[in-house]
C-alpha cells in the first residue's frame, strides 16, 4: 500500500507539522546540545520527540532549556511508564510531573504510554494518565509499541492522536498497525527509522535523485502511509537538515517497490 502524493506536511495533535521530526535519544543535558535544539528548530523542525527515561532525564531538561522561552510552534512529544511496574498510577504519574518540570512547560503536547505494562492493565495506565489530561498537564495522548487490538482498547477510553512503533526497512512485523492507523486517521511515528537502509537498489536511486541513501529511505517511509511521521535521531545539524530535506523526494511506484523487497 502506497499514496500517489506525498504531502510535506501533516496534523499532529494541534499542530502542523513537517513530516521529518527529530528523535532525541541521545541528547544531553549540556550547553551544546541546547543550542542544537534550537538550531534544529530555526532550520525547519517542528516535532521533537523525547521520553522521561532518555539519558536518564537530560534530554527532556535540554529541550526545556532550549524552548522554554519560544517554542516557535514547535510541538514537544514525552513518553512514560517504559519498565515494568512503571505504568503503575503513582509511579506513572510522578513521571509525568517530573516531565513537565523537565520541559518547563504546564501542559504536554503529546503524551505516549511508552510501553504497554505487564504488571498494569493497559486500561489503568492510561486512566491516569486520562487524569492528567483532564487537568490540564497533557493535551494529546499516544501508545507506543502496540498491536491494533491494543489501540482499540485504548480508544474504548480515549483519543489516540498517535502510534509510536518500530518500523523501517529491515523491521516491519507492524506494517498492519500502519494500514490500522492510516485507516483510522491516526499519526504512526515510525522510531529507528533509519535501519536496515543500506543495500545497492537504494544507493541507485539515491544517485538517480542526487540524494543520500538516508533520504531514499525516509521518501521511502514518506511514500508508505500519508500519516507516516518518522523521528531519525541525531546529534548533528548536517543530518537534521539532510533529513528534512527528505520531503522534497518523491519516489516513483516502481522505485517504492524496488526498495520495499527484501
Amino acid at each position: 500500500m502506497t499514496t500517489d502524493n506525498v504531502t510535506p506536511t501533516l496534523r499532529l495533535a494541534d499542530t502542523e507539522v513537517p513530516r521529518i521530526g527529530l528523535g532525541t535519544n541521545r541528547l544531553t543535558n549540556t550547553p551544546e546540545h541546547t543550542a542544537f535544539v534550537r538550531e534544529a528548530v530555526a532550520a525547519g523542525i517542528r516535532h521533537i520527540d523525547t521520553a522521561h527515561l532518555y539519558v536518564g532525564g537530560e534530554s527532556e531538561a535540554a529541550i526545556g532549556a532550549a524552548l522554554s522561552s519560544s517554542q516557535d510552534g514547535t510541538l514537544v512529544a514525552t513518553k512514560g511508564g517504559y519498565r515494568s511496574g512503571e505504568g503503575e498510577p503513582k509511579v506513572l504519574s510522578a513521571q509525568i510531573e517530573e516531565s513537565l518540570r523537565r520541559l518547563r512547560t504546564d501542559s504536554i503536547e503529546l503524551y505516549y504510554l511508552h510501553r504497554v505494562d505487564p504488571q498494569t492493565p493497559l486500561e489503568v495506565s492510561l486512566a491516569t494518565i486520562a487524569e492528567h489530561r483532564d487537568k490540564g498537564h497533557i493535551r494529546h495522548v499516544g501508545l507506543s509499541e502496540v498491536g491494533a487490538e491494543q489501540i482499540e482498547r485504548a480508544r474504548e477510553l480515549l483519543p489516540i492522536a498517535a502510534v509510536q512503533n518500530e518500523f523501517n526497512l529491515s523491521e516491519r512485523k507492524h506494517e498492519q498497525v500502519v494500514d490500522y492507523c492510516t485507516r483510522e486517521g491516526i499519526v504512526f511515528v515510525p522510531f529507528y527509522p533509519l535501519e536496515g537502509g543500506a543495500g545497492p537498489v537504494v544507493a541507485e536511486i539515491a544517485a538517480r535523485h542526487r540524494a543520500t541513501e538516508r533520504q531514499i529511505v525516509l521518501a521511502w517511509l514518506l511514500k508508505r502511509s500519508p500519516l507516516m511521521l518518522p523521528i531519525p535521531g541525531t546529534l548533528s545539524l548536517d543530518h537534521a537538515k539532510e533529513n528534512l530535506a527528505a520531503l522534497e523526494i518523491e519516489l516513483t511506484d516502481e522505485e517504492f517497490d524496488a526498495v520495499s523487497r527484501p
